[in-house]
């Protein structure tokens, strides 16, 4: 039951910690302009087109169109 407490306190522990440091870097962050926000919203945009065609490329079996032997029976 001890065990259960003190892991239970460095779980929360850590939480915090971590909140802490995610908050301070927010407030640290500074205005972001016009062309920060252009070039964060292409990025966004790249990243998704990238997962897009990652799944495309899954769905149709990998790698140069070669499709993959069905393992599900």
């Amino acid at each position: 039951m001890v065990l259960v407490v003190i892991v239970g306190a460095a779980l929360l522990g850590l939480v915090a910690w971590a909140t802490t440091v995610l908050i301070r870097r927010e407030r640290r962050r500074p205005e972001t302009t016009a062309d920060a926000h252009r070039i964060e919203s292409a990025a966004t945009q790249g990243i998704r087109d990238a997962r897009r065609r990652a799944r495309a490329l899954d769905r149709i079996g990998g790698a140069g169109g070669i499709s993959r032997l069905d393992l599900h029976e």
